[in-house]
């Protein structure tokens, strides 16, 4: 069964979803009829709003995002990008041992459904220039400013 939940955030209104026990997508805006909020959504609530705050720099709630075996490659490399900094797409495709996929590895973000928990935020253009996200560049820059210091 899933349950969605709704909040606001200094970057505009989210919906959580959760799945067996697991979040299994986080998008922006409100999507769908919200139920009530059980235990991990809350903790998903608190662990964003402490994350906004910037006093959380690494989630710790059971994530399962649905991808082929090669977005969830690309995901886990994303998790591994420490707070604060950023990598190319040149980079992560490094990371996962493809150098050549920075293509794939930009659509594999394009696809992550947990943006903020799995950060490709942190994910930049190789000529440093911030690139599409799906909260919008504007939220895209904002994460990147509280996490450099700058909220």
């Amino acid at each position: 069964m899933q349950y969605l939940f709704h909040l606001e955030s200094p970057i505009g209104p989210l919906t959580l979803t959760e799945e067996d026990g697991a979040l299994i997508r986080l998008d922006f805006g409100k999507k769908g009829q919200a139920g009530p909020e059980t235990p991990l959504l809350a903790e998903a609530r608190n662990q964003l709003e402490q994350y906004f705050s910037g006093s959380l720099r690494r989630f710790t709630l059971p994530l399962q995002p649905k991808g082929t075996p090669f977005q969830q490659k690309v995901w886990a490399a994303l998790l591994q990008i420490p707070w604060g900094e950023t990598r190319t797409y040149g980079q992560v495709a490094a990371m996962i041992g493809q150098p050549k996929a920075c293509r794939a590895v930009g659509m594999a973000n394009n696809r992550n459904p947990l943006p903020i928990f799995i950060p490709c935020h942190r994910v930049i253009g190789a000529n440093g220039q911030l690139t599409g996200y799906a909260g919008g560049l504007s939220a895209k820059e904002r994460l990147l400013a509280l996490e450099q210091g700058g909220r």
